[in-house]
């Protein structure tokens, strides 16, 4: 399915419901193909992406629509992350914020004061993340989700 295709089809989707969590799934979509159709992709990439679309089955009947796309969704973010290395905005942010948690509660249960330990660790986590985030960014490889 081509980019333009697929974006048609969600466009469509939107119009056939009232459902504003359903509408925001379908919005997500719509970016990331409007996202993907700005960038200088290879031939190789393109094919491949389309090629992932095809494979997601978009055309079926579900009860639960929302959560059919929701699921589309995410199996499409997670092929664009492993075959293109595309992350979300805020990706390393949070991922550093988490590791800076737990490493700071242990270094600060070490030193007795856990607090302390896990602001600091928190702070140099989201340091760390903010850095790596500008630096994907810089480097055109943070997808434009939101």
């Amino acid at each position: 399915m081509k980019l333009n295709t697929a974006s048609n089809f969600f466009k469509n989707l939107i119009t056939e419901t009232n459902e504003k969590s359903e509408i925001r799934v379908y919005e997500k979509f719509i970016t990331i193909l409007s996202d993907l159709k700005n960038r200088d992709l290879t031939q190789e990439q393109l094919q491949s992406i389309e090629e992932k679309l095809d494979s997601l089955n978009f055309n079926v009947n579900s009860n639960n629509r929302k959560k059919h796309f929701t699921q589309m969704l995410n199996l499409f973010i997670r092929f664009l992350k492993e075959k293109l290395s595309l992350n979300s905005k805020g990706h390393f942010t949070a991922i550093g914020m988490s590791l800076g948690t737990s490493f700071g509660v242990a270094f600060g249960a070490a030193f007795s004061n856990v607090s302390y330990g896990l602001i600091f660790g928190m702070l140099i986590g989201l340091v760390i993340g903010v850095a790596m985030d500008s630096k994907a960014k810089k480097e055109g490889k943070i997808l434009d989700i939101n």
